[in-house]
């Protein structure tokens, strides 16, 4: 990824306001609080809400993410929230995670490059168990109509880098799909996400 990408995140994370609050993502949490603990992957974690409170739900937290300011965030969210998770920084293909080594994987508003978002579900599908279970919420392509009447909503503003039904069935086709859908949705997370959206929910079990 680009510097200027980098550099864009450190930028919104730097501030001492979390960008997306301090509480998990609702749809996430609603998914995680049915499962037992086991090893769960973030990527794209930003400042930790979503690994943070997975580790007081006794879940074992990798996550990742390009920005150094987002790590220090969420290790001193997780501080004070008294849990531990594992916060590395840096890009997927340098990261140093197995085949098969978790039991859920969970991409909330994980919106990669366009260029790259595509071979990174395919890449990170593979570090999921057999029996896995995906967690998936982010913007849908329709959102841009959404952002247009609402900047507050928050959101990429490329086409390229949201997100169809299409587009997951594909990414994630060894999948059974237990829910995918496109649907509207008022936000309340932070200072970026705020308003109505349109956005794909999904919990899908790797075959």
């Amino acid at each position: 990824m680009t510097d200027t990408w980098t550099n864009r995140w450190n930028e919104r994370y730097s501030a001492e306001a979390f960008a997306y609050g301090e509480q998990p993502n609702q749809y996430f949490q609603q998914q995680l609080d049915t499962l037992p603990a086991g090893q769960l992957l973030l990527p794209a974690e930003g400042e930790g809400r979503n690994a943070v409170y997975a580790a007081t739900r006794g879940w074992q937290v990798s996550a990742f993410d390009i920005s150094s300011a987002g790590q220090k965030k969420a290790l001193h969210l997780a501080g004070t929230r008294g849990v531990t998770i594992d916060y590395q920084v840096g890009e997927l293909e340098a990261l140093q995670f197995t085949p098969g080594q978790f039991d859920a994987l969970a991409l909330i508003y994980a919106h990669f490059p366009a260029s790259i978002k595509s071979a990174y579900h395919r890449q990170l599908s593979g570090y999921l168990r057999t029996g896995g279970l995906l967690i998936f919420e982010a913007f849908s392509k329709n959102h841009l109509a959404y952002l247009a009447r609402n900047e507050k909503v928050g959101g990429p503003k490329d086409v390229e880098s949201l997100f169809s039904l299409e587009e997951i069935r594909t990414d994630f086709a060894e999948y059974d799909f237990i829910e995918l859908a496109e649907t509207e949705i008022e936000l309340t997370e932070g200072l970026y996400h705020n308003g109505l959206g349109s956005v794909i929910r999904c919990v899908a079990r790797k075959k």
